[in-house]
C-alpha cells in the first residue's frame, strides 16, 4: 500500500506500514535532492532515512495503542485496570500459597519467625511468634515466600529451615492451598464481561455477576438444571451448580445463599452452612475446579530475527491462552496456533513459522485431537509444560 495520514472511521484507528513511510521518506528525498541521488540499502542517506521511518512508525503505533485503550477488549496492562475500574473491580493480584503446618517438641518453646521448607525446596514463613502446646504439639499456618500456586502435597513441609532449640519436627496433614499469579489480561477481560451481569434481571445472570465481584475469584462456570429429572451432566433436577476457582469459601456460599430462589437445590462438593438473620442454616455446596494439565510441544522453522526469547514468548503466549480458558471448555488445538503466532511481533515479518504443533494432557501422549473438558475441570498450563522444537 501506498503511504496515507492516519485516520479513525467507524473500523478503528488506521496507520500506515513502516514499509509505506519509508518508501514516502525516500519519495520526498528524491523531489528535494533530485531524482538521481543514491538511496541504496547500502548508503548513510537510507539508513538515515530508515532511522526516521521507523521513530515514525514507533509513534503510530503508541497512538495505535492509546487508541485502543479506550475499551476492555483491546486495552493492556494499566490501562485496562483503569477500564475495568468502571465495573467496581480490579485486577487480581498475586497470592502465596498457605498450608497448615503441626509443629513438635517440648512443651512451652517459643518459635519466632520460623521458617520451614517443602521437598521441593520452597521456604515457607510460620506465623510468629508460636509456642509449642503443652501437649508438645501446635498447629499453625505457613505461607510460601513465593507468590503463585505452589503446591505441596501432605506431609511434604517437613525440613526446618531455622533451627530452635525444643522444636524438634514439622509436618502438613493437609495439602497446601494454592495462590495464584496476578491475573493476566485475557482472564480480567472475561471477568469484566460477566461483571456487567450483577444488575441484571435474571437470577442466574445476577448470580454470575455475584460470582464475579467476589475478591480473589479469577474463574467460574454456574449451571442451571429446571428439568424434573438429572441431566446429561448428572447435575440434579431444580439446581444449580457452580464451579468456582478462587475467592473464599465463605463469600462463594453467602453469595449464592443471597441470590438463589426459595427452594432452589445447590449442587456440589463443597459444602459450607450458611446461617441467615433468623438463626436459620443452611448448606450452601459448590464445587472447585479440578485442574487438567496440559503438555504442548510446538515445532517451528527459525526466519530472520528468532531469538531464544522468541522461544520463550510462545512457551508464554500458549500458557497464558490454555490458563484464560473458561471452566469446563475443551481446549481446540487449533487455537494453540494462533496464540503461539502472537510471537511474531510483526506479523508481516515473522520470526518463524509453525510446522506443527500438538498437545495433550499431561503424561498422555501427544496428538492433534481437540481435549474435552468435564464441566468442573479447568484447563491448566505453565510455560515449563510447552517445548518448543526447532525443525530442520
Amino acid at each position: 500500500m501506498a503511504y496515507f495520514t492516519p485516520y479513525i472511521d467507524e473500523t478503528g484507528f488506521h496507520i500506515p506500514s513502516y514499509t509505506d513511510i519509508r518508501d514516502e521518506l525516500i519519495d520526498q528525498a528524491k523531489q528535494i535532492f533530485g531524482q538521481d541521488i543514491y538511496l541504496g540499502n547500502d548508503s548513510q542517506d537510507y539508513q538515515l532515512i530508515s532511522v526516521f521511518a521507523n521513530k515514525l512508525y514507533d509513534a503510530y503505533l503508541t497512538c495505535q495503542a492509546v487508541y485502543n485503550s479506550r475499551g476492555p477488549s483491546t486495552a493492556v496492562g494499566t490501562g485496562l485496570d483503569v477500564i475495568v475500574g468502571v465495573n467496581g473491580i480490579r485486577r487480581l493480584k498475586s497470592t502465596a500459597s498457605k498450608a497448615t503446618v503441626v509443629l513438635t517438641g517440648t512443651p512451652g518453646t517459643l518459635i519466632t519467625n520460623g521458617v520451614v521448607s517443602d521437598a521441593g525446596g520452597n521456604q515457607w514463613v510460620l506465623l510468629s511468634p508460636v509456642t509449642i502446646g503443652s501437649n508438645g504439639i501446635v498447629t499453625t499456618v505457613a505461607t510460601c515466600q513465593v507468590p503463585g500456586p505452589i503446591e505441596a502435597a501432605p506431609n511434604t513441609i517437613t525440613g526446618i529451615v531455622t533451627p530452635t532449640l525444643g522444636w524438634t519436627s514439622v509436618t502438613n496433614p493437609e495439602p497446601a492451598i494454592p495462590g495464584r499469579h496476578t491475573e493476566t489480561d485475557p482472564q480480567l477481560r472475561a471477568r469484566q464481561a460477566i461483571s456487567t451481569a450483577n444488575p441484571s434481571r435474571t437470577v442466574l445472570e445476577g448470580i454470575k455477576g455475584g460470582i464475579a465481584a467476589i475478591s480473589g475469584v479469577t474463574r467460574y462456570e454456574v449451571y442451571e438444571n429446571d428439568t424434573d429429572e438429572e441431566n446429561e451432566m448428572r447435575h440434579p433436577p431444580h439446581s444449580i451448580t457452580a464451579v468456582v476457582e478462587g475467592g473464599a469459601d465463605e463469600d462463594i456460599a453467602q453469595t449464592l445463599f443471597n441470590r438463589k430462589t426459595p427452594g432452589c437445590n445447590t449442587n456440589g462438593t463443597t459444602i459450607v452452612t450458611v446461617t441467615d438473620k433468623y438463626g436459620e442454616s443452611t448448606p450452601i455446596r459448590f464445587f472447585r475446579p479440578a485442574y487438567v494439565d496440559i503438555d504442548v510441544v510446538v515445532s517451528v522453522r527459525r526466519l530472520t530475527g528468532y531469538t531464544t526469547q522468541t522461544a520463550g514468548d510462545i512457551t508464554e503466549y500458549v500458557a497464558e491462552f490454555i490458563n484464560s480458558l473458561q471452566i469446563g471448555s475443551s481446549l481446540a488445538i487449533s487455537s494453540l496456533w494462533g496464540a503461539a503466532l502472537q510471537a511474531n511481533r510483526v506479523p508481516t515479518n515473522p520470526y518463524f513459522s509453525i510446522v506443527s504443533l500438538t498437545a495433550a494432557r499431561a503424561g498422555e501422549p501427544q496428538g492433534t485431537t481437540d481435549i474435552a473438558l468435564l464441566f468442573n475441570e479447568a484447563a491448566r498450563c505453565s510455560p515449563e509444560n510447552v517445548t518448543v522444537n526447532i525443525a530442520g
